[in-house]
């Protein structure tokens, strides 16, 4: 069973009164209850109201008006790649249908990896969401190496592993990029450093896979959190993104994204959408229509959009709120041993606490605090009713009193 369905299991077969669950990665509100968005609620109601609406496939590629919104959601509305014709978009089965449909892409039509005996290779950044193992290397056989990304002594970026990664892979090589709110660690390079990173790949002419699950929700300002693919695109490196909506629109099972494939000039661009529209056909032929049409509303329609932005911000300080809290409780009511200051600088739904395997499991079998092995959370679990007992319970875990 994979490892963050069981954690819920677990947690709601436990029967203490105070148990806390901090495994799984949806948005909650602070009073630990599913989010249905304001402004998804209206489209919702336009759509229901709408008698000429049908239930007939969508093209291959999906619902023209959603894929063309997202892409300039993400690269800029002024983006020259857009205006240029040089970014072909596919809306998917969420991020993870992006994923698949971006490496299945590769796979096929990437140059380098055509060539005879040449290694099809994923770097993921180590330790990183553990779907994209099974995508890339289990589901399409590719290779998988990680690449150093986090660095437990500081509880952030090691970035001279990853930049050394980066200057001694081979030129070509292809490397998975969270374009921002890294999961799981919730550690992201500063500007300053995506422009150094930026860099090497036009030196090696590196080939950047960004996923883009959090664009909104990370800091609550949806052009802030575009910005290290913004710069990638306006640099010409070759890149692809993938693009969901199920975090910054709380539309979890709808599945909602989008795969943009950045192409070199508008021919190429028609070339890749025609693959891409092929590959599309032999997996799910057409993408569903509810959340398109959702999300499609939400950027197109100027006073959804409006609301959106709100949404959007309410999430991401609600979390933003808990970090401080927490924060506060360690270093000040509870002075636990060790420095805190990551808390407040890691970004997004996710932190990595810095626990260790046997603290983490004190606070799942005494404590009642479900969370991941590595010592991941989602800040989205904490609330005003428990995060004081989470904070308390961490406190003793660190002490090895709990």
């Amino acid at each position: 069973m994979d490892a963050i369905f069981k954690l819920t299991a677990d947690y709601k077969a436990d029967k203490f009164e105070r148990k806390v669950n901090l495994g799984v990665g949806a948005y909650r509100t602070d009073e630990g209850k599913p989010f249905v968005l304001p402004s998804v609620q209206k489209a919702k109601e336009r759509i229901a109201a709408d008698t000429s609406l049908d239930h007939e496939y969508l093209p291959i590629t999906g619902l023209p008006e959603f894929t063309s919104a997202a892409a300039k959601l993400v690269f800029g509305s002024d983006s020259k790649a857009i205006t240029q014709g040089r970014v072909s978009s596919v809306q998917t089965i969420s991020g993870t249908g992006a994923n698949f449909l971006g490496a299945s892409f590769l796979d096929r039509f990437y140059g380098p990896w055509q060539k005879p005996g040449a290694k099809k290779t994923m770097y993921i950044s180590d330790p990183t969401w553990a779907n994209h193992k099974a995508i890339f290397g289990t589901n399409l056989g590719l290779n998988v190496v990680d690449y150093p990304y986090y660095d437990p002594k500081t509880i952030g970026l090691d970035f001279d592993g990853f930049v050394n990664a980066l200057k001694s892979a081979p030129e070509y090589s292809v490397f998975l990029l969270h374009a921002c709110a890294h999961n799981p660690t919730g550690v992201d390079p500063t500007r300053d450093q995506w422009k150094q990173i930026a860099d090497i790949f036009k030196q090696r002419h590196l080939f950047a896979f960004f996923d883009c699950a959090y664009q909104g929700f990370a800091s609550g300002d949806l052009d802030n959190d575009g910005w290290a693919v913004r710069y990638f695109t306006e640099e010409n490196i070759p890149l692809l993104l993938c693009q969901s909506f199920a975090k910054n629109a709380g539309l979890y099972g709808e599945r909602i994204g989008a795969l943009h494939v950045v192409g070199k000039d508008q021919k190429e661009g028609k070339s890749i959408f025609s693959q891409l529209s092929v590959l599309q056909r032999s997996e799910i032929s057409n993408p569903p229509t509810f959340g398109a049409r959702i999300v499609s509303l939400l950027l197109n329609d100027q006073e959804l959009y409006a609301q959106w932005k709100k949404d959007i911000e309410t999430m991401a300080h609600r979390i933003i709120d808990m970090r401080k809290t927490l924060y506060s409780l360690l270093t000040e009511k509870y002075k636990t041993p060790g420095n805190w200051d990551h808390i407040l600088s890691q970004i997004g739904m996710f932190s990595f606490t810095g626990l260790n395997p046997e603290q983490v499991k004190a606070m799942v079998e005494t404590g009642h605090v479900y969370m991941t092995s590595n010592g991941r959370i989602s800040m989205a679990g904490l609330n005003t009713n428990n995060v004081e007992y989470f904070a308390k319970t961490l406190d003793k875990a660190v002490r090895g009193i709990l």
